[in-house]
């Protein structure tokens, strides 16, 4: 009797091994080819550079050639599609160079797989320095505008001005809420999975919560997240950089960023909250702070004419005996 309840203890527990490999085959998502990722998301206006590092940098040089420098850092799983609309807005006045960070679209993974802040804060001085852009303002976005803040911390002598939107790196008081995909990829031992599993629908998902306007969240935008972060790589990087803890650089040396600095926020943000926002805007002196309403994560995709607005008062100077702007 107890040998034929083991042993059919023993065919449920097979079975159901078998049903779990069987399900995670099933939902298992390839890799996507880096050849087919550029075909799809590397045309021009995008160019690739080596660096002196031996990392390949996707990035786009847009705009008035001739103008004054914007460099612009996405965010966390994003990519330099997400600036296109402060381009296509101000790239009259301004040039823009906006640039896939290490291990995310398709400058993809970098020698040595160092994806802390630091190393993308580097990774951004050794490209401008590449690029002999000399001085230049700075604009971040999440993740982006944690690693602009570090940049301007250590190289404020390279800085023109610093725009921070919806920065990460300050603490926050209030509850998060970034969405499942954010919350399986800072869970450990369960975040290995999204080296292999990658719904489409957690990246809507996540999307639709960075967002305010369901409608702005279209399958073009679906698609390209979830395209460039299987690109091959990618996955890895991510899962890398997730585990590497967070340190107290920014909050322990904000006071010392001394660059002109604009700070932009979306009410409604529910990843980096507000009071992070107010929290940068109360440590670093002289600086400006604007709230959209109805806005989340990322501004200058939901408000484009209202965000690049802004940041073309605060870029350009006013003329000569003329009131400043109230």
């Amino acid at each position: 009797m107890v040998g034929r309840i083991v042993r059919g203890l023993m065919v449920l527990l097979a079975i159901v091994i078998f049903a779990g490999i069987g399900l995670f085959v099933f939902l298992q998502d390839p890799d996507v080819r880096d050849i087919e990722a550029r075909e799809k998301y590397g045309k021009p206006p995008s160019q690739f550079i080596t660096l002196p590092s031996g990392a390949t940098v996707h990035y786009r040089d847009q705009g008035q050639r001739n103008g004054p420098a914007l460099v612009l850092l996405h965010g966390s799983n994003a990519s330099l599609h997400t600036w296109e609309p402060w381009v296509a807005q101000i790239g009259d006045q301004f040039r823009m160079v906006s640039i896939d960070l290490p291990g995310h679209g398709l400058t993809g993974p970098v020698p040595g797989d160092d994806y802390s802040q630091e190393a993308m804060m580097q990774f951004v001085n050794e490209f401008t320095t590449v690029m002999n852009i000399e001085r230049f303002a700075l604009a971040g976005n999440s993740m982006g505008g944690g690693i602009a803040a570090r940049f301007a911390i250590r190289h404020p002598e390279r800085l023109t001005a610093l725009i921070l939107v919806d920065a990460a790196g300050m603490p926050t008081r209030t509850q998060r809420d970034p969405g499942l995909g954010f919350v399986i990829a800072r869970t450990p031992v369960i975040q290995n999975i999204m080296l292999y599993v990658s719904p489409r629908g957690l990246f809507e998902d996540g999307l639709k919560k960075a967002i305010v306007n369901d409608a702005l969240v279209t399958p073009d935008m679906v698609d390209r997240y979830w395209i460039l972060n299987r690109k091959t790589g990618n996955r890895a990087a991510s899962l890398k950089r997730f585990q590497t803890p967070f340190d107290d650089f920014i909050p322990q040396n904000v006071t010392r960023i001394s660059t002109p600095t604009l700070i932009i926020w979306g009410e409604s943000d529910t990843l980096t909250p507000p009071d992070i926002g107010e929290a940068y805007n109360a440590a670093i002196q002289g600086s400006k702070l604007v709230v959209f309403r109805n806005t989340g994560h990322v501004p200058m995709e939901e408000v484009p004419e209202q965000s690049a607005r802004v940041v073309r008062e605060f870029l350009s100077p006013a003329p000569t005996g003329s009131p400043p702007a109230q």
